[in-house]
This record gives C-alpha cells, sequence and structure tokens, in this order.
C-alpha cells in the first residue's frame, strides 16, 4: 500500500491536533501526509459510514502459544486475530514451551512476526521457567527488546524474589521496564474454577475467594514502596485490588493495573450452564465488583483495558469443566465487549484511552497522535455499530469465546500500520 485516503473520518484522539474533527487523512509510504477536510481524490480511498480513526491500539496481554504449541495460535496468526480487533501493537506472553525467560526467545519472536503490519513486543518471565526460583536473564532479555517482565498467570510466591525483580528492572538500563504481577495468592486461589460466592456455593464448585487477589495486591505495594521500582497489576478482578491501587496511585507510587475486557461484561452467573468458555483466570465476578471495575475505568485508577487473549484447543477446553484450560480469545472482540459494557456510563474518550495512551505510559512509551509527518500507526472503528460476532469474524485459529452470536454495539473495522491496511474480515471482503 503506497497511500490510500481515509474519507470523512471522525478522530478520537485525546490530546491529539485534530481530536473531535471529521476529516480526511491522506497516508502516504507508511506516513501521515496530509489532514483536512476535502484532499484531492485518489485511485485508493477507503470511506465506510461511521468511520473513526485514532491512534493505533496497544494491546497488554495476549498469549499466542508460540513456541511450542503453534496449533493452537502461532505469531503470524495471532497477529491477523490483532489487526482484525484493531491492535496495531501486541504485547506477548511469554508463557510459552519453552518459556522465554532469556535473549534467544526475545529474539525469535522478533524474528517470526518481521514485516507484518502489527508489531510485535516480547514480554520476558520474571523467573526461570516460570517456576518462582531463580530471577531470568532480565538484562539480556531487556537489550534484546523485552519490554516488561511476567510469569504470566503463574503468581510469584516469594516475596523475596518480587522485591529483587522490582529492584533489579528499576535498575536497567533506559526508563526501568515494568514488572507485571498476576495477582492471585496461590494458595488462596488454588483448585479453584470461579468466583467464590453464592453462585459457586450454588453450583457446588470450588471459588476462587476476592481476597486471593487483594491479599497478592496488598503484599506487591507494599514490595513496591519499598523498593521505588515500576508495577504493573494485570488483569485485576475485584473491588477490593481498584480500591486498593486508587489509595497508592494518590501517594504517588509507580503502580499501574489493566482490566480484560470480558471481566467488564460477563459475571460469575454465566458459568450456571457449566459451560467451559465462561472459564477464565482470574474468574469472572458479581456485579459489585463489576461495577468498581467499570468505575475503575471511568475514574484512571485502571490504565489499560487487555485483551487477554489465551487461545485453546477443543481438546483442552470442550471437556468438563473441572479439567477444562483456562481462557478466552479476546484480541478479535476485546474493543466491541468493553465498549457494549462501558457505553453509556464511560465517555468514548475514556474508552479510547484506555486502548491507547493508557497502555502506552504502563511501558513508558511516549503518546502516539495523528498528525501530519507522524508515522501513519492508526485503528479504524466504528463506535455505534451494531453487529453480531459469527465464527467468520475471527481470524484465531482456535474459537474458544463465548461471544459467537454475541451482539455487540462497537467494533473495529481495521487498522492502517507499517505501510500497510488490514481490514477486519467483513470489511476486507464488502472492499
Amino acid at each position: 500500500m503506497n497511500e490510500i485516503i481515509l474519507r470523512q473520518v471522525s478522530v478520537a484522539d485525546p490530546g491529539g491536533p485534530h481530536h473531535g474533527q471529521v476529516v480526511d487523512i491522506h497516508v502516504r509510504d507508511g506516513m501521515v501526509h496530509r489532514v483536512g477536510a476535502r484532499l484531492a481524490k485518489s485511485s485508493n480511498e477507503l470511506r465506510i459510514e461511521g468511520l473513526h480513526a485514532s491512534p493505533g491500539w496497544l494491546d497488554l496481554r495476549a498469549d499466542f502459544r508460540d513456541p511450542g504449541q503453534e496449533w493452537k495460535q502461532g505469531v503470524s496468526n495471532g497477529l491477523d486475530a490483532a489487526a482484525a480487533g484493531g491492535f496495531t501493537t501486541v504485547c506477548v506472553l511469554p508463557g510459552t514451551q519453552p518459556v522465554i525467560d532469556g535473549r534467544a526467545g526475545v529474539e525469535y519472536l522478533q524474528r517470526k512476526a518481521a514485516g507484518h503490519a502489527v508489531r510485535l513486543l516480547p514480554i520476558g518471565a520474571i523467573t526461570k521457567g516460570m517456576l518462582g526460583a531463580q530471577l531470568a536473564e532480565l538484562h539480556d532479555m531487556r537489550e534484546a527488546g523485552a519490554v516488561a517482565f511476567a510469569d504470566d498467570q503463574r503468581p510469584l510466591r516469594n516475596a523475596r524474589l518480587m522485591q529483587l525483580a522490582l529492584q533489579y528492572a528499576h535498575g536497567l538500563p533506559g526508563k526501568g521496564p515494568v514488572v507485571m504481577s498476576f495477582p492471585m495468592d496461590p494458595d488462596l486461589g488454588a483448585h479453584g474454577i470461579m468466583h467464590e460466592g453464592p453462585m459457586s456455593a450454588r453450583l457446588g464448585l470450588r471459588g476462587i475467594p476476592a481476597v486471593a487477589e487483594t491479599m497478592q495486591v496488598a503484599r506487591d505495594l507494599a514490595l513496591l514502596e519499598y523498593t521505588g521500582g515500576t508495577l504493573h497489576l494485570a488483569t485485576i478482578s475485584t473491588a477490593g485490588a481498584v480500591e486498593l491501587i486508587r489509595q497508592a496511585k494518590a501517594r504517588k507510587l509507580r503502580v499501574t493495573a489493566s482490566v480484560a475486557a470480558h471481566h467488564l461484561l460477563l459475571d460469575d452467573g454465566c458459568l450456571r450452564g457449566f459451560e467451559s468458555c465462561y472459564k477464565v483466570l482470574p474468574p469472572l465476578r458479581d456485579a459489585e465488583h463489576i461495577n468498581a471495575l467499570r468505575e475503575g475505568v471511568k475514574d484512571g485508577t485502571i490504565d489499560a483495558i487487555v485483551s487477554d487473549h489465551r487461545p485453546e484447543d477443543r481438546e483442552h477446553k470442550v471437556v468438563e469443566l473441572g479439567a477444562a484450560a483456562f481462557g478466552i480469545i479476546g484480541l478479535e472482540t476485546a474493543f466491541a465487549v468493553a465498549n457494549t459494557a462501558l457505553k453509556g456510563s464511560t465517555s468514548l474518550r475514556r474508552i479510547i484511552q484506555r486502548f491507547t495512551s493508557g497502555p502506552r505510559e504502563v511501558l513508558g512509551m511516549p503518546p502516539a497522535h495523528i498528525v501530519e509527518g507522524g508515522h501513519a500507526d492508526i485503528t479504524l472503528f466504528d463506535p455505534e455499530a451494531d453487529w453480531t460476532c459469527t465464527e467468520e469474524d475471527l481470524p484465531s485459529r482456535s474459537h474458544n469465546t463465548p461471544f459467537i452470536g454475541q451482539r455487540f454495539t462497537g467494533r473495529a473495522v481495521g487498522i492502517v500500520a507499517n505501510g500497510q491496511m488490514r481490514l477486519a474480515p467483513t470489511f476486507a471482503e464488502a472492499r
């Protein structure tokens, strides 16, 4: 794609020079060449009713099962799914086989992603093999391009190791990379299947109590205050965690937080039918926690909305609930889910910030805007689209999602990034 004109797009770019305007955007050779009201005609134009444009969305939390389980996703297929969901950049988790805990793993992911429209940012493991016993090669991974460190969904039980990770990462070259904690006490949450509450008691299923999250959040915040490092609390799901983070930010601690889109929309009642597609970690909570999460997004306590994309094959998902793997795919539907959940209570400006500037701040990256002379890193979307998700809307190789057949308000249209335009399947076919 040498050039294209995006016709009559509403710009959602808080802090940018064209926010709130309806303009044409001329992209040439990967750069924003012109932005104006009536640009000259071009042989290559995109005009879609209701089209909006924002700086490219960044997802902080996706698993492509590569290396080791490529049949579930793979890097190339995962990046295709990200483009369909409106993401121009994706952070990829290290919980693969083998674990991404050294320079070689980081470089492997970068090679496999080279040339795609979507940029891949590797996250390195905090501990070797994610076993929680010894720090991984954080310096080597940082030099190779790791943007953060996390032990995926394995809580770091050893408080001394978490303290060392925060201190060591803070001293690495450049702006110290963030340490991402998965906040769940591993003993309180052991063998749990769903949120512990009236619904789990009614269904006779072992629960994961909210206190398992809040205890770990409190511990990690205490370590952060002691070390002076940079901490990100990933995919929080409880009202208690939201309040603890709000208080920590008021004390000026360097802490950020994210929430998975599906935790803003779905509750623990979805498990009434014992359907494994609703089995996620952290578990779906009840209305009290969902309302607190939505308020946290609105007031800025929660910095980013993430997909928490976790592909699984049928052998690991379409089984008895207790034996089923945790996780759903979320890249293609993250915006639609969040926008549907928050519409009417949170402004579009706030929602877009949680997909753009918020995730960038988590990683210590500068804000991105749609400006003439800048790189074209643009997400296209329609916040008012009324649509129903089908299997054809999901490029992901795995389809472990509860959202097939779900009606949404708002959807991603595609991206313009890295000198390429990628449209979601419905719009690509129409074009």
